[in-house]
């Protein structure tokens, strides 16, 4: 297993082992593998262009996706807004770790095949996603 953390913005984080750890055992949780996965952080302006260019997108949006699991073997990119994430924190009346937290295991449950398109689908994936909060010792 590798995750990684891709930095395009001035943000960092200081307890990568602990989140590493977290998202290596949500993913064994799931009887999958945990492969390659590359998070990268970026700003608003970052991920408009991943969206334009990938997407077809003209938008902002606090995370993308990007799938490349085989079978059992989870492995994908997922590029993170460090704005939308403050910004959402702010909205929802939590901490910025916390929302941070929370848009990082969504991206996890979508590689894990969760979306998030109708209703239904997104009251399951928020389940999911308080479910992996509630797990983390750190």
């Amino acid at each position: 297993m590798k995750i990684t953390y891709h930095f395009q913005t001035t943000f960092k984080f200081s307890n990568r082992k602990p989140v590493r750890n977290w998202i290596h055992n949500s993913i064994l949780s799931k009887d999958k593998i945990p492969g390659t996965v590359n998070f990268v952080f970026c700003s608003n302006a970052y991920i408009l262009e991943i969206n334009n260019k990938h997407l077809n997108h003209d938008y902002t949006t606090d995370i993308i996706t990007f799938d490349y699991s085989d079978n059992l073997i989870i492995n994908g990119e997922i590029y993170i807004s460090i704005d939308e994430v403050k910004d959402n924190a702010k909205y929802y009346k939590t901490t910025f770790h916390n929302e941070l937290h929370r848009v990082m295991i969504h991206g996890i449950l979508h590689l894990l095949g969760y979306k998030d398109k109708s209703n239904k689908e997104q009251k399951l994936m928020r389940s999911q996603e308080d479910y992996y909060l509630s797990l983390r010792t750190f």
